[in-house]
C-alpha cells in the first residue's frame, strides 16, 4: 500500500486544511511535465506562419519588488541595484526584440499587453519610459484592447502613474491585499494602507479606463472583523473590479519552507477562506458589482473586461518575456530560463531563452481550455463542439455527474449551459483535476 502523501494541486480532493502545495491552476497538463525535448518545436513554430485567426499578446515580466511577500511564489529579486536593473530590462527589450522578427510573430497586431511581476511599478519612470520606447518600435500596441499594468501601492508616485497612464496602459491593478496594516507587516507586504489612500486621488485624476483591486482571503492573521472591515474599505475606494484570491501556499513561499521546516503557523483551513471570500462577494454584490469569475467580480454600470484572462483561457498565442515567463504559441507551450544568470547569458549570445516546453495533443488543448473557462463560472458546450469538434459532455461525462452529484454544477443541456453552484465557484481550483487524465492526476504540479 502507498504511503505517498496525495498531490494538493492535482489529486482532486476537498482538503479542509491549507496543505503545502496548493496552487491556483493556470494552465493543463501540469507544468511539471514540461521538458527541454519539446524546446526544438517551439522553434519551429517561431518559423511558421501563425495559425489562421490566432490572436496575439505580449507580457513583460518586471521581477523586482521591495520585499518578498511570506506568501509569494513568483520569480522576484529584492537585491538588484539600478545598474542591474538596467541590464535586465536591456536584455527584454532585446528578447522582444528577437521575437518580432520570427515569422510566427512579425507584423501581427497585438490584442492586449500585460505588464506583471513583481512588481513593474517598482521601476524608475525612466527605466519604464526606455523600455517602452523600444519595444513599441518592434511590437506597437496604439491598437490593442487592453495594457494591462499591476502596481504595488507604497511604489506609485503621481509623476509614475502619468507615465504609467502616457504609455498607454488601460487596466491598472493594485495589489491590495488588504487594508490591515498589522496583517500587511505580518504576511511580508512592503505597503501600508494609508499609501493606498495617497496614491487614490492621482489615479482618479488621471481617469484610468478600468482600476482593479486585488484581496487575498486568508492572509496570516486575518479575522472575521478584520475582513469585514477591509471589505468595506474596499467597496468605499470604488474600484471598477476587484479581485479576491484564497491563500494559497505553493512550495516555495517563505511560509510553506516555515511549515515544512516544522514551524506551526495559524493558517485559516479552506472552509473559513471560502466563506471570508463568499462574504466579500455579497457584499460586492450589494453595493452593484457582479461576477465575472470565481475571483472577480465587476461594476454593473461600467463596462469592464479582462482581455488578458479571457484570451489566456481561450488558447490565445501569448509570448512571456523575461526570466521564467511562460508562453503559448501555435498550441505549444514553453517556459523561459528560471534563473537570472541563464536568462541574460542567453541573451548576451542572442539566443532566446527557451527553458523548456510542452507539446500537448488536441485533447489536452481541449481540456485545458474546458478547465480554465470553468473558473469563469458558465461554459457552454457548443463553444467546444465549434472549436474543437468535441462534445464535452459525452467525453468528460463521468466527471460532470460527478461534480453535479456533489452538488458543484448544474448542467442545463437546452441551454447550452453548465454553471458552478456558488459552492463549486468558491473551490473551483479544487474541483479541476476531476478532468485530468489518469497519468497527470496526483502528478507535482510545478
Amino acid at each position: 500500500m502507498s504511503t505517498t502523501k496525495p498531490e494538493p494541486a492535482t489529486a482532486g480532493i476537498d482538503s479542509k486544511q491549507t496543505t503545502v502545495g496548493s496552487v491556483f491552476v493556470s494552465n493543463y497538463p501540469p507544468y511539471s511535465t514540461w521538458n527541454d525535448d519539446a524546446v526544438p518545436d517551439v522553434h519551429r513554430s517561431l518559423s511558421e506562419k501563425p495559425h489562421p485567426d490566432a490572436t496575439l499578446g505580449l507580457y513583460m515580466h518586471i521581477p523586482f519588488c521591495r520585499k518578498r511577500c511570506k506568501f509569494c511564489y513568483f520569480r522576484v529579486y529584492t537585491d538588484k541595484n539600478s545598474s542591474e536593473i538596467d541590464t535586465y530590462l536591456n536584455a527584454l527589450a532585446k528578447e522582444i526584440e528577437l521575437y518580432s522578427e520570427q515569422p510566427a510573430i512579425a507584423g501581427r497586431p497585438l490584442r492586449f499587453v500585460y505588464f506583471g511581476g513583481g512588481t513593474p511599478s517598482y521601476i524608475s519612470v525612466k527605466h519604464l519610459t526606455t523600455l517602452v520606447d523600444r519595444v513599441k518600435k518592434v511590437m506597437p500596441w496604439d491598437a490593442a484592447e487592453e495594457v494591462a499594468f499591476e502596481c504595488e501601492p507604497g511604489t506609485l508616485t503621481q509623476k509614475k502613474l502619468e507615465a504609467i497612464k502616457s504609455i498607454g496602459v488601460t487596466r491598472l491593478s493594485l495589489g491590495v491585499e488588504n487594508l490591515n496594516d498589522e496583517i500587511l507587516a505580518e504576511n511580508g507586504r512592503a505597503h501600508l494602507s494609508k499609501e493606498v489612500y495617497r496614491i487614490a486621488p492621482w489615479i482618479q485624476e488621471l481617469a484610468f479606463e478600468q482600476v482593479n483591486i486585488d484581496l487575498i482571503s486568508g492572509m496570516i492573521g486575518e479575522t472575521w472583523e478584520s475582513w469585514r472591515d477591509t471589505v468595506q474599505k474596499t467597496i468605499e475606494l470604488d474600484p471598477d473590479s476587484i479581485t479576491v484570491y484564497q491563500l494559497e501556499l505553493p512550495f516555495n513561499t517563505v511560509y510553506s519552507k516555515d511549515i515544512l521546516g516544522g514551524d506551526s503557523l495559524p493558517v485559516a483551513d479552506w472552509k473559513l477562506k471560502r466563506e471570508w471570500h463568499q462574504y466579500a462577494f455579497e457584499q460586492f454584490a450589494k453595493s452593484d458589482y457582479e461576477v465575472s469569475s470565481a475571483y472577480t467580480v465587476l461594476k454593473k454600470d461600467k463596462p469592464c473586461q479582462f482581455v488578458y484572462r479571457d484570451a489566456v483561457w481561450q488558447g490565445s498565442d501569448m509570448i512571456g518575456t523575461g526570466v521564467a515567463s511562460f508562453s503559448h504559441l501555435s498550441g505549444i507551450h514553453f517556459q523561459n530560463a528560471p534563473s537570472w544568470g541563464d536568462y541574460l547569458g542567453n541573451l548576451d549570445e542572442d539566443n532566446l531563452p527557451i527553458y523548456r516546453a510542452l507539446q500537448p495533443t488536441e485533447t489536452e488543448r481541449l481540456t485545458r481550455e474546458m478547465i480554465l473557462q470553468l473558473k469563469l463560472g458558465k461554459i457552454r458546450p457548443s463553444y467546444f463542439k465549434a472549436k474543437f469538434d468535441a462534445d464535452i459532455l459525452t467525453q468528460y461525462a463521468d466527471g460532470y455527474e460527478k461534480l453535479q452529484n456533489d452538488g458543484m454544477l448544474r448542467m442545463n443541456v437546452d441551454a447550452d449551459e453548465i454553471q458552478l453552484t456558488q459552492r463549486g465557484l468558491l473551490q473551483v481550483d479544487s474541483l479541476l483535476p476531476t478532468f485530468y487524465a489518469p497519468e497527470y492526476q496526483n502528478t507535482r504540479y510545478t
